[in-house]
């Protein structure tokens, strides 16, 4: 797996990360879920938990998830501010927020602090035990232990590294939750001057014409900027701004946007994979014309078409255990390589099916396992924090009704 300030191997940088479920459609469609737009979120964090495990570069060009999901929690945040006081949405988001991550941290840090780690480590200062606050309000990276030992053969020594590759996303949601009031106002008076500024800033980073000396600081900033606009043409679109626009007028600019943002991770990646996720002004660019073609086509769902109406119930989990599922599927993985590592000590396996060994696919597949056991085991801690009744498997069916159908799920991004 490639490192890269987005999503791999080290938080710098969604999705899914990952609170909020649609409570409604669209303005113009009237009340109900958008199914659309649940699909959309589960395919991002089902390509997320690929992306991870194969490492494939090409994921984050084919669909772009961590775009799409800020703009769906953009378009959710839109709503809600749109119908309540500032102050109570934001609470409610971070209230929806942060339980998970509180759990996360109660079973990582006490594991690390068991191997003795400490975040003062590396030789810092004792008042380096208070960034142990960014657990539990992530307003930047939470401290973690690097190189720690693996678990008796269960987990690999990575875990630590591994378990906090999806914080960046949570950091991120948290300050384009706390902006969002503002950014509202903003949208409103100069629309698309708002929506552009972010790609801007992120043009302005990617030169060096701004430079800012604090890592904490620029990390954000470069969130902003290779994600800003997404979440902006979220709340765009449920002010109605984008239905605005000619209608020829999306299809036309958003692939020469989309072709500029791939011409600059070729000519400027990191040979030979040339990763998006490298690159956040690419990524900037490209996120942004996927999500405007996405929201473009935008059709309001109140009811499955027919051919997706199989895989219902599986995308009502995904949407109702999103952010349990982004926290806790990067710790599956180093979990399932370690134990799949096992096979190799079968001398009947390792002499006649080496290929099967060395292949991901069926790796991924235990990956889920252990990731539905974390649904199981920690994604009540999602029921608590909206307030409702702890479910188990919450695969929208309740008292023999879809639960997607009526009433509020609740998750992101």
């Amino acid at each position: 797996m490639s490192t890269t300030p987005y999503e791999p191997q080290a938080p710098a940088l969604p999705d899914e990360p990952l609170p909020d479920v649609p409570e409604q459609r669209s303005p113009a469609a009237g009340p109900g879920r958008d199914r659309y737009f649940d699909l959309l979120r589960a395919i991002a964090l089902f390509r997320v938990v690929f992306y991870h495990l194969f490492g494939w570069a090409w994921l984050p060009v084919i669909f772009p998830s961590m775009g799409v999901m800020f703009a769906l929690a953009g378009n959710l945040m839109a709503r809600s501010l749109g119908r309540r006081p500032a102050v109570e949405v934001v609470r409610g988001r971070m209230r929806r927020l942060l339980p998970p991550l509180w759990l996360l941290g109660a079973v990582g840090v006490t594991g690390m602090l068991l191997q003795g780690w400490g975040p003062d480590a590396e030789g810092r200062p004792g008042w380096w035990w208070l960034h142990l606050g960014y657990w539990i309000l992530p307003l930047s990276d939470p401290p973690y232990g690097e190189g720690l030992h693996g678990v008796s053969g269960l987990i690999g020594p990575e875990w630590a590294e591994q378990m906090a590759v999806p914080l960046w996303y949570i950091r991120a949601y948290l300050w384009f939750v706390l902006l969002s009031p503002l950014l509202l106002k903003a949208l409103r008076a100069l629309p698309w001057p708002t929506i552009l500024s972010p790609i801007a800033l992120s043009a302005l980073l990617e030169t060096g014409w701004l430079s800012v000396p604090s890592w904490r600081i620029d990390s954000a900033l470069v969130d902003f900027g290779a994600f800003g606009a997404c979440w902006l043409l979220g709340m765009a679109h449920q002010e109605g701004i984008l239905q605005r626009l000619p209608r020829y007028l999306v299809p036309s600019i958003a692939p020469v946007i989309g072709c500029v943002g791939l011409w600059y991770m070729l000519t400027h990646g990191f040979k030979p994979d040339h990763d998006l996720d490298d690159i956040p002004f690419a990524q900037s660019l490209w996120s942004f014309a996927t999500v405007l073609l996405l929201l473009h086509l935008s059709p309001s769902w109140s009811q499955w078409p027919r051919p997706l109406r199989r895989w219902d119930r599986l995308i009502a989990l995904f949407n109702s255990r999103a952010v349990t599922i982004y926290l806790w599927h990067n710790l599956c993985i180093v979990v399932a390589q370690s134990l799949w590592d096992h096979l190799w000590n079968v001398p009947l396996l390792e002499q006649n099916v080496p290929w099967l060994l060395e292949s991901s696919w069926p790796l991924l597949a235990v990956v889920w396992v252990l990731t539905v056991g974390c649904v199981l085991c920690f994604g009540w801690v999602e029921d608590v924090a909206a307030k409702r009744k702890p479910r188990l498997w919450p695969n929208g069916r309740r008292g023999g009704r879809g639960g997607a159908e009526g009433g509020r799920s609740g998750r992101h991004r």
